[in-house]
């Protein structure tokens, strides 16, 4: 696939200025209602590395040395970081699911299915990282939304595959935040190998 990279360069990559004035054509402010500054910006970027660090939306221009920032970073920041509608988690997923539907659209690939086995109760500690309290908390609101989600076999407990998708989406959102990131950068990866400018420029 041959492209101009200039052109694409331009397109993909935005410096700070362009960021700050694209996000004053669109009237976007924080959430107390001020104009977003180079301060609010760069603040808005560390937590945005700091969240997403294996997205690589913040690039270094070799023959400037300046930093940029990829489409997808900005288009992050403007509808997840600046936006004031929903709980940023729950923004921050739509984020995900959105990019993820692009990039199956664009590459031809059908949606994946990302809870295909069952866990065994004490698996779930370091399934979601949390201590054996609160997974027996987050287990007791599974439950009473559908009792069927938990098994035994062999005297040993089970969550299904539906209840732990149930708990990734209803109880530990940021489990399920990752496992979108880390399927959204495995698309990208596809999407580079077709081709497509990403993360390397000139």
């Amino acid at each position: 696939m041959v492209r101009d990279s200039e052109n694409e360069n331009n397109k993909i990559y935005l410096s700070y200025k362009k960021i700050l004035n694209l996000l004053n054509i669109q009237n976007i402010k924080t959430s107390m209602n001020k104009d977003i500054d180079y301060k609010i910006l760069l603040q808005a970027i560390r937590i945005m590395e700091k969240k997403h660090p294996i997205c690589r939306w913040r690039q270094i221009r070799a023959k400037d040395n300046k930093h940029y920032i990829l489409i997808e970073g900005f288009y992050w920041l403007s509808f997840v970081y600046f936006q004031h509608s929903q709980k940023q988690i729950d923004a921050d997923i739509d984020f995900f699911k959105l990019r993820i539907s692009q990039y199956q659209k664009l590459l031809n690939i059908k949606s994946k299915n990302f809870w295909l086995r069952e866990y065994k109760l004490v698996e779930l500690i370091d399934y979601f990282d949390r201590s054996e309290i609160t997974i027996k908390k987050a287990i007791s609101k599974m439950i009473k939304y559908n009792k069927d989600y938990m098994f035994i076999r062999e005297n040993k407990y089970f969550v299904t595959n539906e209840g732990i998708e149930w708990l990734c989406k209803n109880i530990f959102k940021q489990k399920y935040l990752e496992i979108l990131e880390k399927y959204k950068m495995e698309l990208t990866e596809l999407y580079i190998k077709a081709g497509y400018p990403y993360d390397l420029f000139d």
